[in-house]
């Protein structure tokens, strides 16, 4: 019997010092409506949204209220295409050679912190080393301060393809990469490969469907993979419970990921309309990444800042992004947000906002894309909207997006799983 009583006291104490957070918001954007909603509070208890209501509500005394009633408040918001382990800069070719793994642990610390604080509390990391999978365990333990990271490790090329690990190296330095690295050639590497993302500790898989701008090769668009190379790739994946993303900037390796049945297509500089149309049927979705085409753009006229076969091809494709973009929205193609963060300065990732509304999509269907979309295409229904049984994800910018776009850029409230970051 006293063994009874003590565990009822024990329980009723429990629940007595249970405390909540609630959050007074000026104005709450409910991003599934893409409405704001006027004087909104938040109760929040540990690390999920318990309650949402109209109104400033007065808690009981002993929880805690934070005042945000002359900020914006909306989710967190999710970047489904970064690079934490690196920065872009004039010495990054020269890095892979005089970079330890730590040296790119240490500075993806840095990175992660300032991506977190510009209000970003999920992010994609689409492929580095397995620094990135080292990085998201740090996160996920407390060892280190940053967004979550799903991950996909090392990112899957075909022998000189955009991710090959040693393309342009001198001869006795390149080797022969395989499925271990990351590098494809046949249907059975392609199933190793991801099988190995799968024992490294990836959260997803991405291929290079085609070349790209920033690899040391001369193809910036074309066709890298064999329809069949793709169809095992995503079919394995689909076996460990992995979704797939597909760098691509040409329409034939768009239009054989899409048939191979990738969930989304990265960049998509030269996408046709048949590609469009592809993706609409299959419900694939664009991460149009236009902040990055236009910094590569910008970065490729400083001279020497690239070397001559990458300047090229930065020159030309990264121009082309936005418009895409603009086509593929106007058409009905999914969108889900994504910068490439790391081809241009972390921390600066809003400006995907101003460069998406620019063509055409209103602010708040913008901010639907980076939370609901993002969610969406993660698989991850406890992150992406700000709803009762929700994780915390929440944050505030100060000024009305809707009025001036530029107000993503002005985070002045972080908090992750109900953690405050930034205040």
């Amino acid at each position: 019997m006293r063994l009874f009583f003590l565990a009822a006291i024990l329980l009723l104490s429990h629940t007595i010092i249970a405390q909540r957070t609630y959050i007074h918001c000026g104005q709450l954007i409910d991003v599934k409506s893409s409405k704001q909603l006027p004087s909104m509070t938040i109760i929040v208890e540990d690390n999920k949204i318990v309650d949402v209501q109209k109104g400033y509500i007065m808690p009981a005394s002993g929880n805690t209220v934070i005042d945000l009633k002359k900020l914006t408040v909306m989710p967190g918001l999710i970047d489904m295409h970064v690079h934490l382990e690196s920065e872009t800069g004039p010495n990054n070719y020269l890095n892979a050679f005089t970079y330890n793994p730590a040296d790119y642990a240490f500075q993806s610390v840095v990175f992660a912190e300032k991506t977190l604080m510009s209000g970003f509390t999920a992010v994609r990391d689409l492929g580095g080393t397995n620094v990135n999978i080292a990085l998201r365990n740090a996160i996920n333990k407390g060892w280190v301060v940053g967004p979550r990271v799903y991950t996909a490790g090392k990112s899957l090329a075909s022998t000189g393809g955009h991710a090959d690990p040693t393309n342009n190296y001198r001869k006795d330095l390149m080797g022969d990469p395989g499925p271990r690295e990351g590098v494809v050639n046949s249907v059975d590497d392609a199933a190793k490969a991801v099988r190995q993302r799968y024992k490294d500790g990836a959260d997803l898989i991405k291929i290079t469907a085609t070349g790209g701008v920033l690899s040391m090769a001369k193809d910036g668009s074309g066709a890298q993979f064999s329809i069949e190379e793709i169809k095992a790739i995503v079919q394995t994946a689909n076996d460990y419970g992995f979704k797939v993303a597909a760098h691509a900037h040409g329409a034939e390796g768009m239009k054989r990921a899409v048939l191979g049945g990738v969930h989304s297509i990265e960049h998509g500089s030269y996408m046709s309309e048949e590609v469009m149309d592809l993706m609409k049927e299959k419900g694939t979705y664009l991460v149009p990444t236009i902040v990055a085409g236009k910094s590569t753009a910008d970065s490729a006229k400083k001279p020497g800042y690239y070397p001559d076969i990458v300047k090229a091809k930065a020159l030309v494709i990264g121009n082309f992004i936005q418009g895409t973009f603009a086509k593929a929205y106007k058409r009905g193609v999914k969108i889900a947000f994504g910068t490439d963060a790391g081809v241009y300065a972390h921390g600066k990732n809003w400006l995907e906002f101003q460069y998406m509304t620019e063509v055409g999509m209103p602010i708040l269907e913008a901010i639907k894309c980076a939370t609901v979309n993002a969610a969406d295409l993660l698989g991850d229904n406890n992150i992406g909207s700000i709803e009762k049984g929700k994780l915390a994800d929440i944050i505030a910018v100060d000024g009305n997006p809707e009025q001036d776009v530029t107000s993503m850029g002005r985070v002045q409230f972080v908090m992750k799983g109900g953690k405050i970051f930034k205040q």
